[in-house]
């Protein structure tokens, strides 16, 4: 169980100002913990510690960064099935999969203690002609400054550690404001890093009201915002002024399945079911068009019918529910509302998508017309689209019309298509032979179009919180 009331970290310290936020187990829908409140106030003191932490930051050793990184792995093992259980309770999450968000985090921290250590600069050649001959430039990585975290609900600690963790390695001191739905694993991560010898303002960890959070965005001490969440992102990034923005704003996205997999479908199954209905859908990366080949459509169609129908939907905690309550019931609402109007214009619901409370069934539909909201829009919602193609050139049209360019899959053996693929689709990147929900914590992550600019990825987050400072040298002429 969870605590009855969690503090906010202000400047590495936990301050229990109030218990204003009640915080819902999202199956049983009771208030399952209580957590601190930051106001106006509190926030200016965050920003204004993290400014003047920002000099010993930089100055704060890599060998020491990487120590308080590694102390983070090593607490993180230690309390691993509390951190789980976090997650269960506060997001909904299947105790499976909770475990599983939990290893990320693990490894997350870990990529970050060893790239800590690795920060290197260049030396760059000046003598590109006569005048510059004795020149030599040297370059370094230095920490960009102040950084302001914002996090969603879906991942409370992995997405958490995609930004602290790149933070710490970096140099860089901070304030995160974690989704106030799932604030307790955020909270969790303040409590262990309060145990190391950060500089004093290094970090604060804090939910807040809306109109507050303002200064997290527009406060030019910031020197870099990034925020993981809605379509929200572009209207922050118009409003944070001259600092360095980075967004991941969502996607709808797509998986093709080419004519040439008939003899691999019980496997192909398997992953998008997988991809589509983990954590009943709600992750950025989730399946949610599925263009499929007209050899293999039908065969396709019924094996997904019928292994969906079979799915587990129930209480997060136990160990076989593999379908567990979406976030809040406005949210089931909205998508049981989605799947209805896209009937009504002509869509066909092959299985599920009953709804109970916050508890919908996983759903998968297939001629939905291009103009419905489950085509254009971001689900984040168990249900997925089903349509076919004749031509792979089609599928990869299809694939590309739509608003968002996340990530795509392409389950094909054909070298060209997979080829054609990486060239021709809009999106960040191109998972081949599996699911665009594939991730892993060191790759570059991230986005085109609406679904954001910027990558995460340890090592690329560290880029993005750190500047080139540059040296030029002369040699004397003599």
């Amino acid at each position: 169980m969870l605590k009855p009331s969690y503090p906010l970290y202000l400047a590495n310290a936990a301050v229990a100002a109030n218990t204003d936020l009640d915080v819902l187990d999202k199956y049983s829908g009771e208030v399952a913990t209580r957590v601190a409140m930051a106001d106006a106030a509190t926030i200016e003191q965050a920003i204004a510690a993290a400014v003047d932490a920002a000099p010993a930051m930089a100055a704060f050793p890599p060998y020491k960064r990487q120590a308080v990184l590694e102390h983070c792995v090593k607490r993180f093992r230690e309390r691993a099935e509390e951190l789980a259980l976090a997650l269960c309770i506060e997001a909904g999450k299947p105790i499976k999969d909770a475990r599983g968000e939990v290893s990320r985090l693990i490894d997350t921290f870990r990529i970050a203690a060893e790239e800590s250590v690795r920060i290197d600069g260049q030396v760059q050649n000046l003598e590109i002609s006569e005048r510059t001959r004795g020149y030599r430039g040297i370059c370094k990585r230095v920490p960009i400054g102040v950084c302001s975290l914002i996090t969603p609900f879906n991942f409370p600690l992995n997405l958490v550690a995609h930004k602290v963790a790149p933070a710490i390695a970096a140099g860089c001191p901070f304030v995160l404001k974690p989704a106030g739905k799932t604030p307790v694993g955020a909270l969790i991560i303040g409590e262990i890093l309060a145990e190391t010898d950060l500089p004093k303002g290094a970090f604060s960890i804090f939910c807040c009201s809306n109109d507050d959070a303002a200064p997290l965005i527009e406060d030019d001490r910031i020197k870099l915002l990034s925020f993981t969440g809605g379509l929200i992102g572009w209207e922050f990034k118009a409003r944070a002024g001259r600092k360095k923005v980075t967004l991941e704003l969502g996607g709808n996205a797509a998986c093709i399945v080419d004519g040439d997999q008939a003899g691999n479908l019980d496997a192909v199954v398997e992953r998008l079911v997988f991809g589509a209905y983990y954590q009943s859908g709600q992750s950025c990366i989730s399946v949610q068009r599925i263009l499929a080949h007209a050899d293999i459509y039908d065969a396709l169609r019924d094996k997904l019918v019928n292994r969906i129908g079979a799915l587990a939907m129930g209480d997060p905690k136990q160990e076989a529910t593999f379908i567990g309550p979406m976030i809040d019931e406005a949210a089931a609402k909205k998508i049981e509302g989605w799947i209805g109007k896209a009937q009504l214009a002509g869509a066909r619901l092959l299985v599920g998508g009953r709804r109970d409370g916050n508890m919908l069934q996983a759903a998968l539909l297939e001629d939905v017309p291009r103009n419905c909201e489950l085509q254009r829009k971001e689900a984040f919602a168990p249900v997925a689209l089903l349509e076919r193609f004749e031509d792979f050139d089609e599928a990869i049209a299809a694939v590309n019309d739509s608003d968002f360019g996340l990530q795509a899959g392409v389950f094909s053996d054909s070298l060209a298509h997979a080829m054609r693929a990486w060239d021709r689709l809009e999106v960040g990147g191109v998972i081949v032979g599996d699911v665009p929900s594939f991730r892993v914590d060191n790759m570059p992550y991230g986005g085109v179009k609406d679904s954001g600019l910027g990558r995460e990825g340890v090592k690329f987050a560290i880029e993005d919180m750190s500047e080139l400072r540059l040296m030029v040298i002369r040699q004397n002429a003599g």
